[in-house]
């Protein structure tokens, strides 16, 4: 089986991750960080909006 990866962002990852995990034939859901300017930030700096990071989801799935 073929397997493809997309990167999404949509608010708060933890949502975003505990609803893919669900969906039939993703694979791996992975929560993390996309952009911003600060190396290493810390999710509470994040969370703030002044790091210009976005939280986001990797997902695998079956193609």
């Amino acid at each position: 089986m073929n397997t493809q990866t997309a990167i999404l962002g949509g608010g708060c990852f933890w949502c975003l991750e505990a609803v893919f995990q669900q969906v039939k034939g993703v694979q791996h859901v992975t929560s993390g960080y996309a952009g911003g300017a600060r190396a290493n930030p810390s999710y509470e700096q994040i969370c703030t909006g002044a790091t210009g990071h976005a939280e986001v989801v990797k997902i695998d799935f079956d193609a």
